[in-house]
């Protein structure tokens, strides 16, 4: 009896791990035969679980019930639900937070203590960061997710950087989350061109617009193309410039909502990002630390060599040493 208890866990655990099995698969796995495979399936069932038998592949797949199943983790799955949970205690999803400190609650309970003693440690030691920006809703973030699994044209009113509003129509894509913000790729049926939208300012409207048939992405990395999107498009300026730096390093002083970096060999990177100052672009990449060079927009020449010529005029030319100087020791006062 325990050696059937034990293996109906393991088979549970197998169909909670991919979406589909085949019975022959099933049964090397477990180190049965098929015939006993599809008598632990029955048991399943009775036990409340939905397995569903798929047709044609001799196969079967754990389906949705009416109740969460228990979820069988191993060591490391468990301890990152754990570090999932944590961080959405304190993210930027309204509501999240408690649901999150009662999940982590739960799995701490039953977790054995060699597991126990590591995501304490991790609270211990991890003192969470406010984000400090709005919050979303999850109720719409399912929404909209669904609505990119589907491929469902969805309708919002939608208040933009500048403080325009109106009723927006996209092919939603993708959702990407920087940490702060969260924003929809998606395709603007009206303006016949791709867009990302800020969760925060969108508001759905019903019923959503008709299905559609999805285009291939504008670039192969969503985030990456959100980044750039981010970076430079709400602005009146839009910079470039060369830093003498490898990409890696930069990376680390700019974030990829402000910035996009591209490596161009391994001692420096192109940096695109935008600003309505002149002189805050000027600064915040003079300030990185590393020598640049400036390509557009045209202004943003000018107002560096300006700025430059300031700076220097600023600063008084060093007079000559004198004799005492030369000859007094350091620290000496």
């Amino acid at each position: 009896m325990l050696e059937t208890s034990a293996r109906l866990l393991r088979l549970l655990s197998l169909l909670q791990t991919r979406r589909r099995w085949s019975g022959a698969e099933l049964a090397n796995r477990l180190g049965v035969t098929t015939r006993t495979v599809r008598r632990d399936v029955d048991r399943l069932r009775e036990l409340g679980y939905t397995v569903e038998s798929l047709a044609g592949v001799a196969g079967y797949r754990l389906g949705p019930g009416s109740d969460l199943p228990p979820l069988l983790l191993d060591d490391e799955e468990a301890v990152a639900v754990a570090v999932g949970l944590r961080t959405a205690a304190g993210g930027t999803v309204a509501g999240m937070e408690d649901s999150s400190v009662r999940a982590l609650a739960k799995l701490e309970q039953v977790l054995p203590a060699r597991l126990r003693r590591r995501v304490r440690a991790l609270q211990a030691a991890t003192v969470p960061m406010a984000a400090g920006g709005p919050s979303v809703d999850p109720g719409m973030l399912t929404a909209i997710a669904a609505a990119c699994r589907d491929h469902v044209t969805l309708r919002f009113d939608y208040a933009d950087a500048r403080g325009g509003a109106g009723v927006r129509q996209a092919e939603p894509y993708r959702l990407v989350a920087t940490g702060r913000h969260w924003y929809l790729l998606g395709f603007d049926t009206v303006r016949s061109d791709w867009r990302t939208f800020r969760l925060n300012r969108m508001a759905l409207r019903t019923p959503d617009g008709p299905r559609f048939t999805p285009r291939d992405l504008p670039d192969t990395d969503p985030a990456r193309y959100t980044s750039r999107a981010v970076a430079s498009a709400p602005y009146r300026y839009q910079a470039r410039f060369t830093l003498h730096a490898p990409a890696s390093a930069v990376s680390a002083r700019f974030s990829p909502t402000t910035a996009t970096i591209q490596p161009e060999g391994p001692d420096a990177c192109l940096l695109t990002c935008g600003s309505d100052s002149l002189d805050e672009l000027a600064l915040w990449v003079g300030l990185a630390g590393v020598p640049f060079e400036v390509h557009e927009p045209a202004e943003l020449v000018d107002r560096v060599r300006e700025l430059g010529a300031r700076l220097t005029a600023a600063a008084p030319a060093p007079g000559p040493a004198t004799a005492g100087d030369a000859g007094a020791e350091p620290g000496s006062g």
